[in-house]
């Protein structure tokens, strides 16, 4: 049995089946759209990428706890199939968000593009962590209308959310990934879909950025990736960060983050709906 607290070299569709169950399960796959990776080819045939698709969802789903949530990012060439093999699944989908990022990718014969998809899904329909106190965000009413009427505790996010990419000139940015997810997005799903010592797994560790907001938000933590190398630097960054010596996310970097930035708060409740 894998041990919590850890990031491991490995197939995630075979290592799942050695996870303790799963609180929360953030999956960021590669895309199949080229991008060169340490030791996974991301340019497969459309039918070898979906049956291989089925194949760590169905992993997944099957390491998940049964209140436990699943997110997955994608792309658009395959975010339909994913809805889809949720659906075979039996998972039930939550929102479908779309992460509207700064510094769209430069394109040149089409609009670039400047987005990705997150699937929020979870096995049960009603039993399941949402902890809407965590991710309250300040209000048109109370920012700009003083509108007596708005909610003093803030609103939730839409489903549309705005936070940059990494750039190059974030402290957050690693040098040997070429994909990276932002911290302040890996933040949210986090506070929202679980709680304190629950176990976060990550099958496609990448960078490490969900061990490294879990395991700082007082989770536990398990990422797994094909890559030693991956799996070396992301150990490294992990102890780093959480013995100070290397900054995460800085807010200030993305101003229209910093504009809907929540107050801190406290007692985020477990919601059933």
């Amino acid at each position: 049995m894998l041990q919590p607290n850890s990031i491991v070299a490995g197939d995630c569709i075979e290592l799942m089946g050695q996870a303790p169950p799963a609180d929360l399960i953030f999956a960021d796959p590669p895309f199949n759209i080229g991008h060169k990776y340490d030791a996974y080819e991301d340019r497969k045939a459309y039918d070898d990428y979906y049956e291989w698709t089925q194949q760590w969802m169905g992993a997944c789903c099957r390491c998940l706890a049964p209140t436990g949530s699943f997110w997955v990012a994608s792309g658009d060439d395959y975010a339909a199939e994913v809805r889809l093999i949720g659906r075979e699944l039996g998972l039930n989908l939550r929102n479908w968000v779309v992460w509207h990022y700064t510094f769209g990718q430069a394109t040149q014969t089409k609009f670039a593009r400047s987005h990705t998809h997150l699937f929020y899904f979870t096995k049960d329909t009603r039993r399941f962590t949402f902890n809407d106190m965590a991710v309250r965000i300040p209000s048109a009413r109370q920012t700009t209308y003083a509108d007596p009427r708005a909610n003093p505790k803030g609103k939730l996010p839409d489903d549309v959310w705005s936070f940059s990419r990494v750039c190059g000139t974030f402290h957050e940015r690693v040098k040997w990934h070429p994909c990276q997810m932002p911290e302040k997005v890996l933040e949210r799903i986090i506070r929202v879909s679980s709680n304190q010592d629950d176990l976060v797994l990550d099958p496609f560790s990448g960078s490490g950025t969900t061990c490294v907001v879990a395991a700082r938000l007082g989770r536990r933590y398990l990422g797994m990736d094909l890559s030693l190398a991956y799996v070396d630097e992301s150990r490294k960054r992990l102890a780093a960060t959480l013995a100070g010596r290397r900054k995460g996310t800085d807010i200030s970097e993305d101003p229209a983050a910093k504009r809907r930035a929540p107050r801190p708060r406290s007692g985020a409740k477990k919601a059933r709906t």
